[in-house]
């Protein structure tokens, strides 16, 4: 007779596995690396579940085109392993005498149908991983039934994905989270252990993502990447690094809705300091000042698209009328007959100003991280460091990391675009905006040495 895994008998009782000590939570998870018995896990469970009592399951993954990509197979495969009677395996739905029944639907097709969806005793989310914050938003008030449970079930894939940073880093009330790995899994065979060994012998990082269950910390395509982000907070301490210099605040405008305005105030090359809120259109007076009370001595760099371009004009309604500068993605690039590197100059690299500006911003992370980790030297003009005091600094890491490499027609360098990055499930990335500004006053400025028209729509 089949059983579960024996090592996971604590993730669902607290002592024999007996229905009186049956844990009860809001969200259980079970993630890890591949061949680990997560899924079967799952499936064996809801199958004993759903025969001892009437239970409505809605199983859900993020793109399912036919009933085969669901865990319908596993699910059916469990009852026969489980040898459970009373079960009808159906063409796209399996049911049980007692009332109960597994209903599968692929998220991205059918989320109205999910919405509308009643009394689901469990919502079973399977490779959650690509799973998004908006599509969470959507799912969880869907599963509204007194004691209802949602599981869910990943390998993880980056750090930055939504929900290992809400369920693993930072887990909700009543979650019960268990990483379980290849060596917990007495199922598996002699012949896969030796493939896993293989890769581990190989490849050790990979091994480690792959069957470990270790997020990677970089997106391949991010234009910043995560290990450099990590590697320079305090790194004009870890250092020893004078990298001081003008007063800067980068200003990221709220275009409405709910867009946030955010500033982020720089020491030269280091991030002091950073501030976010909520303001209506027609709160520009109060929000443009309070983001010039943070130049003090310094200087501004803002957003002049949409409700940003009439913030020069109000900062001079309140007799303002110098050591602020605009800054446009779209515009054209500065310098463009400078190199960017040899052989190559910016016009033959950048297709705006935007590509321009978070590529500026890119190389100082990376000379960063290899400084601090390679011991190379660099000028100090050439380094960034963020502050670990700086509030919102988990987010300002997740937000400057999502952004992916694109590219132009003209094959040129480019930016993820923001209605690109909502397609992807994600907000604006306001504090990296207001963080790429404010890194780059040398851009704004230049643009305006070159009466070029410069404003900025990242």
């Amino acid at each position: 007779m089949a059983s579960l895994n024996p090592n996971l008998q604590g993730f669902w009782f607290d002592g024999d596995p007996a229905p009186e000590n049956f844990i009860k939570v809001r969200n259980r998870v079970l993630y890890g690396g591949r061949a680990s018995s997560k899924s079967w896990e799952f499936a064996g469970m809801a199958s004993s579940i759903a025969s001892q009592c009437k239970t409505r399951f809605l199983c859900v993954r993020r793109f399912q085109n036919k009933i085969k990509q669901s865990v319908y197979t596993l699910i059916d495969n469990q009852i026969n392993n489980f040898q459970i009677e009373g079960f009808n395996v159906g063409a796209s739905e399996i049911s049980h005498a007692n009332g109960s029944e597994f209903v599968f639907y692929g998220i991205e097709r059918n989320l109205d149908e999910i919405k509308s969806f009643e009394a689901a005793d469990i919502l079973w989310i399977e490779e959650a991983h690509n799973l998004t914050e908006e599509q969470w938003k959507i799912l969880e008030p869907t599963i509204r039934k007194e004691g209802s449970e949602i599981w869910i079930s990943f390998n993880p894939r980056l750090i930055s994905d939504f929900i290992y940073r809400r369920f693993i880093l930072n887990p909700p009330p009543s979650t019960r989270s268990r990483l379980v790995n290849y060596p917990e899994n007495p199922f598996l065979s002699r012949t896969a252990r030796n493939s896993i060994e293989s890769m581990k012998d190989e490849d050790f990082e990979s091994y480690q993502h792959v069957y470990l269950g270790v997020p990677k910390s970089d997106d391949d395509n991010s234009v910043i990447k995560r290990s450099w982000i990590e590697a320079v907070v305090d790194a004009h301490v870890n250092l020893n690094a004078d990298i001081y210099g003008a007063r800067t605040v980068g200003y990221d405008v709220a275009d409405g809705g709910a867009d946030k305005n955010a500033a982020c105030v720089f020491n030269g090359g280091v991030c002091i300091d950073m501030d976010e809120w909520k303001a209506p259109e027609d709160e520009l007076v109060s929000s443009a000042m309070r983001a010039w009370g943070k130049v003090e001595n310094g200087s501004m760099i803002y957003d002049s698209i949409g409700v940003g371009a009439h913030t020069g004009s109000t900062l001079k309604e309140k007799g303002i009328t110098k050591n602020y500068h605009k800054f446009n993605a779209a515009g054209a690039i500065i310098n463009p007959n400078y190199e960017y590197s040899k052989g190559i100059k910016n016009k033959d690299k950048f297709e705006n100003l935007k590509a321009q500006a978070w590529r500026d911003v890119a190389d100082r992370f990376r000379n960063t991280y290899n400084a601090i980790n390679k011991g190379m030297k660099y000028d100090p003009s050439e380094l960034i460091s963020i502050s670990s005091d700086l509030p919102h600094l988990e987010r300002l890491k997740n937000e400057l990391c999502l952004p992916l490499s694109d590219y132009s027609k003209r094959g040129l360098d480019m930016v993820e675009p923001k209605d690109k990055i909502k397609a992807r499930g994600f907000e604006s990335p306001n504090l990296a905006d207001s963080f790429i500004m404010g890194a780059c006053p040398h851009l704004a400025k230049s643009g305006m040495d070159n009466q070029v028209s410069v404003t900025f729509a990242i």
